[in-house]
């Protein structure tokens, strides 16, 4: 060894760092077996995780969106004394309350 290489020894661990490994070591057997984790190992089922997901985000939206655009034309129907918008609404009104015959025979 040359003269001013450090003097290396093999560290010595306390009991206490024993006891720190040990429960990190716990931890990481606990993380690996959490559901999240377990779901991202395999592809197949990340792929079926994401379609899912992404089905309910889509259903949600649609159905939010659906809720907003109803309430908000019934409130701009109720404004009657604005030329435009009062009028735009109450056609909007009037066809989201007229029946649907469309295909149906007519019955005497």
């Amino acid at each position: 060894m040359p003269d001013n290489a450090p003097n290396r020894t093999d560290p010595v661990l306390t009991s206490d760092q024993i006891e720190a490994i040990r429960s990190l070591a716990r931890e990481v057997e606990r993380l690996n077996s959490h559901r999240f984790v377990k779901v991202h190992n395999s592809i197949f089922r990340l792929v079926g995780f994401q379609f899912a997901r992404g089905l309910a985000f889509g259903l949600g939206s649609v159905l939010g969106a659906s809720l907003l655009v109803s309430v908000l034309a019934w409130w701009l129907s109720q404004f009657e004394f604005l030329p435009i918008i009062g009028d735009w609404a109450s056609q909007l009104a009037q066809e989201i309350d007229l029946p649907r015959d469309v295909g149906r025979p007519e019955q005497d």
